[in-house]
């Protein structure tokens, strides 16, 4: 690790963060019925993965999970290139109606957040859609909040923020970089 590095959450660190906003998630809905995560992709659909694990665990019950990918409602699509690459959405079944919680794992500036509510608006016309992320990192340019936070972290506009996750990177943890400030 660079001297520009330095970790905000541990492995075990990271895995008590996502148990405890699987209990607010539960919690905000007022238990598990209509409820559905929906994890943006990449790291967003792991994220939801591991928290319908510790609701599966904790509530007996399984939640529907789907994953979005934004690439094609992103406001910024025109200076990605000529050929974005594009990964799977797949939402499992109707949420008309129901409480849907995307999940992604850094929120920055809200876009991803706002092109994930219109790729969403797609598939339907859910009854409530809230947002859990795991880690704040302020800088917002959009009026967009989370209701469910792992972890505030301060960081200015050209530091990176980035959740590490087994599934993808082999490990998790993550980690602030400061080395990168313009």
């Amino acid at each position: 690790m660079s001297p520009s590095q330095s970790v905000v959450l541990t492995a075990r660190a990271l895995e008590r963060t996502l148990s405890r906003m699987a209990d607010e998630i539960v919690e905000q809905n007022d238990g598990t019925d209509g409820l559905i995560l929906v994890g943006i992709q990449r790291r967003g659909v792991q994220v939801a993965q591991r928290l319908a694990a510790v609701i599966a665990t904790r509530e007996g019950v399984e939640v529907p999970r789907g994953a979005l990918d934004i690439t094609l409602y992103r406001d910024d699509l025109q200076t990605v290139g000529p050929r974005p690459v594009v990964g799977r959405t797949e939402i499992p079944l109707t949420i008309d109606g129901m409480n849907v919680v995307i999940v992604d794992d850094v929120l920055f500036t809200g876009r991803t957040v706002r092109a994930a509510l219109n790729e969403l608006a797609d598939f339907g016309r859910p009854s409530r859609v809230r947002l859990a992320v795991v880690i704040d990192r302020g800088g917002r340019e959009l009026p967009i909040q989370p209701d469910v936070v792992g972890k505030h972290v301060e960081a200015e506009r050209g530091d990176r923020v980035d959740v590490f996750v087994q599934e993808i990177d082999g490990r998790d943890e993550v980690i602030l970089d400061t080395g990168k400030r313009a």
